[in-house]
């Protein structure tokens, strides 16, 4: 938990804006960032691109996240970062960040409980490409995405901000576009979820966790209610 003073000195760091248009990369592979980018709004992908051209998605970032800070701190990115909607973003100087580190130790905890809190995140989605069946893996992604911009702010966990296209989802879960278009038509019929333009509702929270074998533990989010299948 940041005090006051902590937080007041977050809040004093330099920063420029862009606005940014979908489809623009943030980040790519090999580059060597200067600054720490924060996503004030919109919705990004992180994904590498193998040498036969096949594209897996590792990840993706919501409003709030910083999309690049463990870039930042290694000197050099080994993913891109895309963003998949029209975006905002504060472009904090890394240098400013890693001064703040060494003087205020619980910023430095905080931003490496945030990094811990992605690699969770990354674990969890190689025991759903490992493990997890086509109807658990893509239940378990509707259901943390629910949850991350419910923390963030942008709704509720039925009902959730998903511009995501089935090659997409596709990529994220090792997945074909047919056997993505197949499973979402079951889990529809199943009335798990409803599809409405760019958004997915939830009508049944509980139900669409347990598919999904989905336990918000991995989050590390204490506010959020665990649910275990």
């Amino acid at each position: 938990m940041l005090s006051d003073e902590d937080r007041a000195a977050v809040l004093a760091l330099p920063f420029s804006t862009r606005v940014k248009s979908a489809g623009q990369h943030l980040v790519r592979v090999g580059e060597t960032p200067t600054s720490c980018t924060l996503l004030l709004s919109g919705f990004a992908q992180r994904y590498r691109v193998l040498a036969d051209g096949g594209r897996q998605i590792v990840g993706f970032h919501v409003e709030g996240d910083f999309v690049d800070l463990h870039f930042s701190m290694l000197h050099r990115a080994s993913q891109c970062v895309q963003l998949l909607t029209p975006a905002k973003v504060a472009d904090i100087p890394k240098d400013a960040v890693v001064d703040l580190m060494h003087t205020r130790p619980a910023v430095a905890e905080a931003i490496w409980i945030d990094s811990l809190a992605d690699a969770s995140i990354v674990q969890e989605w190689v025991v759903s490409i490992g493990r997890r069946s086509a109807r658990s893996r893509l239940a378990h992604l509707f259901c943390e995405l629910a949850l991350r911009q419910e923390r963030a702010g942008l709704g509720r966990r039925c009902k959730i901000s998903f511009p995501l296209t089935q090659e997409q989802l596709g990529d994220a879960l090792g997945l074909t576009t047919v056997h993505i278009n197949r499973t979402v038509k079951m889990l529809e019929a199943e009335g798990l979820i409803q599809r409405h333009k760019r958004s997915v509702i939830i009508p049944q929270w509980d139900r669409l966790a347990e598919v999904g074998g989905f336990s918000s533990a991995y989050l590390h989010m204490p506010s959020l209610d665990t649910v275990r299948s």
